[in-house]
């Protein structure tokens, strides 16, 4: 028998978690704590998969079955649900942009929550510095390969090569990241290989650090 607010309101929750069925999957979870959560159920490529509409009653019973119903239409036309909510929330992710310079920092930021050496952290704070003229109030889902060898050229104009073949890299890193946590969709420092000079005899060591 489908659910009726009357109903939903005087349930009592139990020792254990218990579900309460509306109708065309859609169920309601009860815990222990008393909190209230809707849940879709249903079959896609033949697996039983669940799909989380939202806690009572900030979510009411009328509101759950037309969330309902919009995931039964997309399994009519193929797609699946959840799928589908993942897709959603990464573009608006996407939407939202965040700036190269602060991307920069949760970077660095996640590096040194990771454990990476206070020397490292502080070079690679250092080649951050070097491309914020250029790059740091874009918005990372923005920048082109122009943009980053402009960085680069600034580097490459005061005899630095090989800080700017660092600059690259780490440039790179942090657009993977940004890739990575859905605020970009593509590496513009792929197409710059090739693009820096590169002198004979350099060690990938080099010693230009804050020259």
């Amino acid at each position: 028998m489908p659910l009726t607010d009357t109903a939903i309101r005087n349930l009592s929750s139990r020792e254990k978690p218990f579900k309460v069925s509306d109708s065309h999957g859609l169920y309601l979870l009860v815990n222990p704590g008393g909190s209230r959560l809707w849940r879709f159920k249903y079959r896609f490529n033949g697996r039983e998969k669940l799909l989380a509409l939202g806690s009572y009653p900030l979510v009411g019973l009328k509101h759950a079955r037309e969330k309902r119903d919009q995931a039964r239409l997309l399994l009519v036309d193929g797609y699946d649900p959840s799928v589908e909510r993942q897709k959603r929330r990464r573009q608006e992710f996407l939407e939202q942009g965040i700036s190269f310079s602060d991307l920069a920092k949760e970077y660095l930021d996640k590096l040194r929550r990771e454990g990476r050496a206070e020397q490292t952290l502080r070079k690679l704070e250092w080649l951050v510095t070097l491309a914020e003229p250029q790059l740091g109030r874009l918005e990372v889902k923005e920048i082109e390969a122009q943009d980053v060898l402009a960085a680069l050229r600034a580097v490459e104009v005061e005899g630095k090569f090989e800080t700017a073949a660092r600059l690259r890299s780490t440039i790179g890193s942090i657009i993977r990241y940004a890739i990575a946590t859905g605020r970009a969709t593509q590496d513009p420092t792929l197409a710059l290989k090739g693009a820096l000079i590169r002198l004979s005899g350099i060690s990938t060591h080099g010693t230009d650090w804050g020259d």
